[in-house]
């Protein structure tokens, strides 16, 4: 939960790169229980499941409601147009085509450049709105491959930008050694089973942008790499979670 006292605070303001989804929103949650002052941004690039756009504003909506300690602390929320990514890209994410392997040995929703895009345009709205601390869901536990998920890869981002900037600029990524399961458990740390239900209520994750079918984690086809990862995170979590009989 969020610190009673203001003055333990970090008092830099950070800046979350905020999609809706699970990863993020825990994110989001965990630098409202640490700065004084969060921001958020999210990116249009032509995304297949573009429907975690519009869950951005409900989750930030109900974050704020059920968590007023940390509603004084929410502050801007910024969308930035990079469907140009979605022009460059050819992958399942930004077309509507089967989900699959590739080659390569990555899996065909791997964006390339897409990391390493947003955080270069987080880098430069931080620097113009005061910010220096970047917060990414980013993780290198349950990653689906994705190299630009990896830690050194964000470790050379950080050190990067801050020579580009000539000022200091830290990139925070909370969930990088958590499974799902654990992404779960934090959550329920940070804001208990409120936390947890609106995160199933509200946020998005589902390649395929299904919102139709309510599972116990939350919506989504259920059959795409995303819903199957957080469906299996769920169940560990709540099989820890529940104390043997």
């Amino acid at each position: 939960m969020s610190p009673l006292n203001p003055s333990d605070l970090d008092p830099r303001t950070a800046l979350v790169v905020f999609s809706g989804g699970q990863d993020s929103t825990v994110c989001l949650a965990w630098a409202l229980s640490r700065y004084r002052h969060v921001e958020t941004i999210g990116f249009d690039y032509g995304q297949r499941h573009r429907v975690e756009l519009y869950c951005r504003n409900r989750v930030r909506s109900e974050l704020t409601t059920h968590f007023p300690g940390w509603a004084s602390r929410l502050g801007m929320d910024h969308l930035l147009d990079l469907r140009l990514l979605g022009q460059l890209s050819d992958t399942a994410l930004t077309e509507t085509r089967a989900i699959e392997m590739q080659a390569n040995g990555l899996p065909n929703t791997f964006v390339p450049g897409r990391n390493l895009l947003f955080l270069n345009f987080a880098a430069a709205l931080a620097y113009r709105r005061g910010a220096s601390v970047l917060v990414g869901g980013m993780c290198e536990t349950d990653f689906s491959g994705y190299p630009d998920c990896r830690d050194n890869t964000l470790k050379a981002m950080q050190v990067a930008i801050s020579l580009g900037l000539d000022t200091p600029m830290v990139i925070e990524t909370p969930l990088m050694w958590l499974t799902k399961a654990q992404t779960w458990a934090l959550a329920d740390q940070l804001g208990g089973e409120a936390l947890n239900a609106l995160i199933a209520e509200h946020t998005h994750t589902c390649y395929l942008g299904e919102r139709q079918q309510r599972h116990p984690w939350g919506y989504g086809c259920g059959r795409c790499p995303a819903c199957e990862l957080r469906a299996q995170g769920h169940t560990e979590w709540l099989n820890r979670a529940t104390p043997a009989d």
